[in-house]
């Protein structure tokens, strides 16, 4: 398959300055050779969205809704092509591609539907002297720096909102994953988007980013990344006042009391930590669970584990594919290794794959007796490792659960006491608490606490990170109030 490999730029398709190789990381092998962009390219989409900006954001909401099902539409008549995108690009396993691509089409749809919602809100003056309302308007050009675990979700909850709102979007994609974003700037010009509305360009050097960030021309930089990324950003964005969206690291805990039911618990957390090797911002990090239940629990995670089917071939029901490198997966094999150094016990795993020889593919990981002094149980481990941590004190649990620099973005809790769950969830510091299950919608908002961002992805809740209020007040009688003073 000819890959898509040009950048998006003022409504044409275009080359960059520099180019780059991607790599497939389940077979390391050359996938394409993308255009990256640099300081010109960056320069040429600042211009372009930010003249953009004054035409678009005056568009009607029933224009911006049509050019938005245009571009479903083409997303949709183009499924094989962005999943096919994917898959090389990340050596994403088949089925596990369709997520990207079904967020991408229902968050167009979804919001292009939300926008409607917001509408003027009349305020009640006490004197009676005035009328006042709240008006939703655009906030402006916005500058969207995305992750390479999910390429089109995590796009798709940039776009959708800033289409819908009627904010001009640049959009940065990882340097790991660019094709499927560029596939999507294919689709943006086959449906002739007016100029500057979306632009999408991958660049390899940091200095070309920083650029991006520090113009002030953008007026929302938003951000799924981690934490240090954000700070960054927000050291970088603040040559201006710039509002920040940002969806980043977690470090999440699970709770798994002695009355859960264990089956769930464990079928929950591995399906959610193997899945997509583990590179998930919600993924289950420290598995704290009840020493009554210990062992029965870390069996049913073992023998999960065990059974998953790690690999890359499209015709086959694989659950774990490759990390995105060779130097995540040292990073993630060193942590392993680190943790059974200092005590843990390695029960699953902790290598490659028995008979694979190539590719980045870490085996699906168990740790026992983790704790709280070890790497493993500090960091967010983005790959295929369950870390178990034993606890016998309730009152100490809620104390150890918070206590991470990167939490706050979601947590898990397997009890069948609800009075017991309504209490953790209430001390829990995360931003997402989910009880007895698991649930991902685009009409669910999803967002951090503390240094796990701010704003959310997701919801009606996404779009008020691009629209601004503004007051407007008219007098009722201005003859008995006189000349406006100031």
């Amino acid at each position: 398959m000819n890959f898509p490999t040009q950048m998006y730029i003022d409504g044409a398709l275009t080359n960059g300055e520099a180019v780059k190789d991607i790599i497939n990381p389940a077979t390391e092998t050359h996938v394409a050779t993308v255009a990256t962009a640099g300081f010109k390219d960056a320069g040429r989409a600042l211009q372009s969205a930010k003249v953009a900006f004054p035409s678009w954001s005056k568009t009607s909401i029933t224009e911006r809704q049509t050019w938005m099902r245009q571009l479903r539409d083409e997303v949709v008549a183009n499924e094989v092509l962005l999943r096919t995108c994917i898959h090389h690009e990340m050596g994403k396993p088949w089925d596990q591609t369709f997520e990207d691509y079904d967020r991408l089409k229902v968050s167009l749809e979804f919001y292009a539907e939300e926008i409607v919602r917001f509408h003027d809100v009349g305020l009640v003056d006490r004197a009676g002297t005035h009328t006042h309302r709240m008006v939703y308007e655009p906030a402006g050009v916005a500058l969207a720096f995305l992750a390479w675990n999910f390429p089109l979700l995590n796009l798709a909850f940039k776009i959708g909102p800033a289409m819908a709102a009627g904010c001009p979007i640049i959009i940065r994609p990882s340097e790991a994953t660019p094709i499927s974003a560029y596939a999507v700037g294919m689709l943006c010009e086959k449906i002739g988007l007016p100029k500057g509305v979306v632009q999408i360009l991958c660049t390899s050097s940091y200095a070309v980013a920083d650029a991006l960030t520090a113009s002030t021309i953008p007026a929302v930089v938003t951000l799924i990344g981690s934490t240090n990324t954000g700070k960054h950003l927000m050291r970088t964005g603040a040559t201006s006042i710039k509002r920040y969206s940002m969806e980043l690291g977690g470090n999440a805990p699970v709770l798994v009391f002695k009355d859960a039911d264990l089956d769930l618990a464990a079928d929950i957390v591995t399906g959610v930590k193997f899945s997509n090797a583990g590179q998930i911002c919600v993924s289950p990090n420290r598995v704290f669970v009840a020493v009554d239940v210990l062992d029965a629990f870390t069996e049913k995670v073992v023998e999960r584990a065990e059974a998953a089917k790690v690999g890359f071939d499209k015709n086959s029901d694989i659950q774990t594919g490759p990390v995105i490198d060779g130097r995540a997966w040292t990073r993630l094999k060193g942590l392993i290794d680190d943790a059974v150094e200092d005590g843990a016990k390695l029960l699953a795993g902790g290598g490659r794959p028995e008979g694979m020889d190539s590719g980045h593919f870490l085996a699906p990981t168990v740790l026992a007796d983790v704790t709280e002094t070890m790497d493993v149980y500090q960091q967010e481990t983005f790959g295929p490792i369950v870390s178990i941590v034993p606890f016998s004190c309730e009152k100490r649990l809620l104390e150890m659960a918070n206590d991470c620099e990167v939490g706050g973005l979601t947590a898990y809790i397997f009890t069948r006491d609800l009075a017991r769950a309504e209490h953790y969830a209430a001390g829990l510091r995360y931003g997402e608490i989910q009880i007895n299950g698991v649930k991902y919608d685009i009409d669910l908002p999803h967002g951090g606490i503390g240094q796990s961002g701010i704003g959310h992805d997701c919801s009606s809740l996404a779009l008020h990170d691009y629209l601004v209020q503004k007051r407007i007040t008219r007098a009722l009688d201005h003859s008995q109030f006189g000349r406006v003073s100031t």
